[in-house]
């Protein structure tokens, strides 16, 4: 069957006049809408959440939607997770442990001169400054040469 043979049949049958009731429920409908419309809310933060929310499922559902199931599993399995390892944590303290006391002034002194020490290592070394060799003072040619053969 083509699409064209469709049409054509769909175009040959009587149109039928929709039921009563039906009709009713839909025109009840309509005004219900129109009333909610016009009539002043008073604003509550409900509809900005139900609005972000509505925002948020909709974004996550476009961004999950290749494999919700396995995504869903992913996250009860982290959350999963998460409780066991909330679960597992040892809060006691341990035996004998004391709070720790705030550091003694010898030891603060000792930290400083570390402190200093290291800073006075990690310096770089001095160099000295370098060594230009003289400039040769120009001789006339006739000197070495006499120079040369002399020696």
């Amino acid at each position: 069957m083509k699409p064209d043979d469709l049409e054509d049949r769909i175009a040959r049958q009587p149109w039928r006049p929709i039921p009563a009731e039906w009709r009713e429920e839909i025109l009840a409908a309509v005004r219900q809408a129109r009333r909610l419309a016009q009539t002043p809310t008073v604003a509550s933060p409900t509809p900005g959440w139900r609005l972000l929310l509505s925002t948020l499922n909709s974004q996550l559902s476009t961004f999950l939607w290749p494999s919700p199931k396995a995504w869903a599993g992913l996250a009860a399995l982290w959350i999963v997770i998460l409780g066991v390892n909330l679960a597992a944590r040892d809060t006691t303290p341990a035996p004998g442990a004391k709070p720790a006391a705030p550091p003694s002034r010898e030891l603060l002194q000792a930290l400083a001169e570390q402190k200093r020490l290291l800073a006075e290592l990690l310096e770089p070394p001095e160099r000295p400054a370098p060594v230009r060799p003289r400039p040769s003072v120009p001789r006339l040619r006739s000197e070495a040469e006499r120079r040369d053969v002399m020696a």
